[in-house]
């Protein structure tokens, strides 16, 4: 096992160097000079050749990547134009609300889609599949900005159990994590119904009955056991996607996080905030994966020797 877990850290590090390259980048993307883009065409000369200075693009492109990379491990992701704070304290002032909401998101996702696909599995062709398989489809379906202004008319302007907007409360919390949970758990559902389908039909779960065991006990003792490791890979994915899905929902509840930062960012056309949450985004993301990668190997022992 710890050789496994040595050989995926390894892996991580030309996942990384990417990463920072392709961020990077991003500045010289921009079509035009990008000092004039941050400036929005209202910066005299001086102050151009001034910013110009400060982000280091008046040297070579291999000098400026060699700084860029040297600022960023020791947690310097520049300044933001807009604000002038720091973007990593901008950064850390606004994670730990996408991390909340996507954690939230995901708990929703999770149990939502594994009652909808065991629902459809074990009624297998019969009404409540299909009733079970219609709800995916439409969770897959819905837009998730409609959706949040659905559940925002219905549960805070009819019935007010929860605000619109906002994250002073704990109710804050609940319309938002349902609505960008909602297309995650349409995925896990006919993922989890098609995996235990293909579990219940195999010949120890027909021994598991034939010595006497109860229908509950081979559901999910033997049935969802094993059903669940091909999930596993699909719900670090989901997890990662959440991140960049909380844009939208964060926009549509006021939600003070990284996407609000990332949208607030690119409006203003500050450039360094875009490339610090573009960063921490992927970085997180390969995190991820990395902890699926590794729960994977603990569940399935067979994957430590692949």
């Amino acid at each position: 096992m710890h050789r496994y877990i040595a050989q995926r850290l390894l892996t991580l590090v030309p996942v990384l160097l990417s990463i920072s390259i392709l961020v990077f980048l991003m500045i010289h993307l921009v079509p035009g000079d990008p000092v004039q883009v941050m400036l929005q065409d209202y910066g005299s000369a001086e102050q151009a050749a001034e910013l110009r200075h400060t982000l280091g693009l008046d040297r070579p492109l291999p000098v400026q990547y060699g700084i860029f990379l040297w600022r960023l491990v020791h947690g310097d992701m520049g300044r933001s134009i807009r604000t002038g704070r720091p973007v990593a304290a901008e950064i850390v002032l606004r994670l730990p609300y996408t991390l909340r909401l996507t954690a939230a998101s995901m708990a929703v996702a999770i149990a939502l889609g594994l009652a909808l696909g065991t629902l459809a599995a074990i009624h297998h062709r019969r009404f409540l599949d299909y009733a079970a398989t219609m709800t995916a489809l439409a969770g897959i379906s819905l837009p998730s900005f409609w959706f949040g202004l659905v559940l925002i008319l219905i549960f805070s302007y009819y019935l007010r159990w929860f605000p619109p907007a906002g994250a002073d409360t704990p109710g804050s919390l609940i319309l938002p994590a349902v609505t960008l949970g909602a297309g995650a758990a349409s995925i896990i559902a006919r993922l989890c119904r098609s995996s235990l389908l293909e579990v219940l039909r195999q010949e120890f779960i027909r021994t598991a009955r034939a010595k006497g065991a109860g229908e509950l006990r081979v559901l999910y003792r033997h049935g969802l056991r094993n059903a669940l490791i091909p999930l596993l890979s699909i719900v670090g994915l989901q997890f990662a996607g959440l991140l960049g899905g909380a844009v939208i929902v964060e926009l549509v509840f006021g939600w003070p996080g990284l996407g609000r930062l990332a949208v607030d960012a690119i409006l203003n056309r500050d450039i360094p905030v875009i490339q610090g949450v573009v960063l921490v985004a992927a970085a997180i993301f390969v995190g991820v994966n990395l902890c699926v990668d590794l729960l994977y190997a603990l569940v399935d022992p067979r994957i430590r020797y692949v």
